[in-house]
């Protein structure tokens, strides 16, 4: 007698295999996202479009940035964005616009160019910042300007799929439509700024009144939820509205009682998030058009390690700092993946292996980037302490 697979035994074999291989990457010392990839592409036939890893993937990467606006409160935002835009403009012409024209220059028309110029801009958010809390990488100099990049990606990038969107459905994308998703996303900060300022000066109060953690998990998960859910209604990310509840709540001051609540969920959730990520990566047959693959690779990457070398120091980094930073953000995933998401045929085939092996690249240099700064600039040296008795 035939019975159907449960649903409830895949998601165990799931999480057991999560284990596995989360142990294996400490044992073979390779980034456990990469494995978990790997096992998305394998499953892929049979996890293809699976609603419930959907839906656990999506709450594992709204819980990482709602953490991670946790670290942000208004006033630190705002002077980290008064130091970001030139570097997040130079990032944009550097990755989008001359990612752009070289596609122009393989003879594609303006549409299949600026779809594959907005898949190699922006930089795995999630992945990026799983490696920096995995290496510890989250007290260093140039930690903040990778997040204020990212964040500056994460604001551009929605624009860039709603103007692919709306060519591919035929519709005129006008001025109108870009104002209009300036102004939902302008509306949605300034919306949590000022509930943060207001209504979550008290949430402190209330965890403290709080003693069973099943109720704080069910409030700190539902805001992040919440806002992410907002953000995705709008027609932005939902990692924006992730960070922006996260923001809000860092007005309370002691963010550590969320962190010690949320963390086990989000541990347990964002692996699901890059096994997802695998499954949606349509590799097709062959290697569609090789040779410009090859060039938006290599530029690419070039294109992320200037943001650092010429950015950095716009932001204030040593050179040694900038380049690390470079160095770190090379890696593409979940914003490459849902504009690739409007692409059809061999550009779709083209888009899914960039990001297959912009993520495997990106991840490696993350991982060998301060060796390479050591080899480039040599060890920093330790400044030496002045024991001179004063006076003598």
């Amino acid at each position: 007698m035939h019975t159907e697979f449960p649903a409830l035994l895949g998601a165990g074999l799931i999480l057991i295999a999560i284990f596995y291989l989360g142990f294996l990457s400490i044992k073979i010392k390779v980034p456990g996202v990469i494995l978990y990839i790997l096992l998305g592409i394998v499953l892929a036939g049979s996890l293809g479009g699976n609603e419930l890893l959907h839906f656990a993937s999506e709450i594992g990467i709204v819980l990482l940035f709602f953490l991670l606006g946790l670290e942000f409160n208004v006033k630190r935002l705002g002077g980290i964005a008064k130091k970001i835009w030139p570097s997040g403009l130079l990032d944009l012409f550097l990755s989008l616009g001359v990612t752009t024209g070289i596609a122009l220059l393989f003879n594609l028309d303006l549409f299949s160019s600026f779809l594959i110029g907005g898949i190699a801009y922006a930089t795995s958010s999630s992945i990026t910042a799983k490696l920096l809390d995995d290496r510890g990488r989250m007290a260093n100099i140039e930690t903040e300007y990778i997040l204020g990049i990212l964040i500056f990606e994460d604001l551009v990038a929605p624009i860039v799929v709603a103007i692919l969107f709306g060519v591919s459905s035929g519709e005129t994308f006008t001025t109108i439509s870009f104002l209009t998703i300036t102004g939902k996303i302008v509306g949605l900060t300034l919306a949590a700024i000022i509930l943060g300022k207001t209504v979550f000066k008290k949430v402190e109060t209330l965890l403290d009144r709080i003693a069973d953690e099943d109720f704080k998990i069910a409030l700190l998960t539902g805001i992040a939820l919440s806002y992410g859910g907002l953000a995705l209604y709008l027609g932005l990310s939902e990692v924006l509205g992730a960070f922006l509840a996260g923001m809000m709540l860092a007005e309370i001051g002691k963010i550590e009682k969320v962190e010690h609540t949320v963390f086990p969920i989000r541990d347990l959730l964002l692996p699901t998030f890059f096994v997802y990520f695998g499954t949606t990566i349509d590799l097709g047959n062959g290697v569609p058009m090789a040779g410009l693959l090859v060039v938006v690779l290599i530029w690419s990457i070039i294109a992320k390690i200037l943001v650092g070398i010429l950015g950095g120091p716009l932001y204030g980094l040593p050179k040694r700092a900038s380049l690390r930073a470079g160095l770190s953000i090379c890696s593409r995933g979940e914003f490459s993946v849902v504009i690739a998401g409007v692409a059809t045929g061999v550009l779709k085939a083209f888009s899914g292996l960039y990001i297959l092996i912009a993520a495997f690249i990106g991840m490696v240099l993350f991982e060998r980037a301060p060796k390479i700064v050591t080899r480039i600039y040599g060890k920093p040296q330790k400044k030496k302490k002045d024991l001179r008795v004063p006076g003598s």
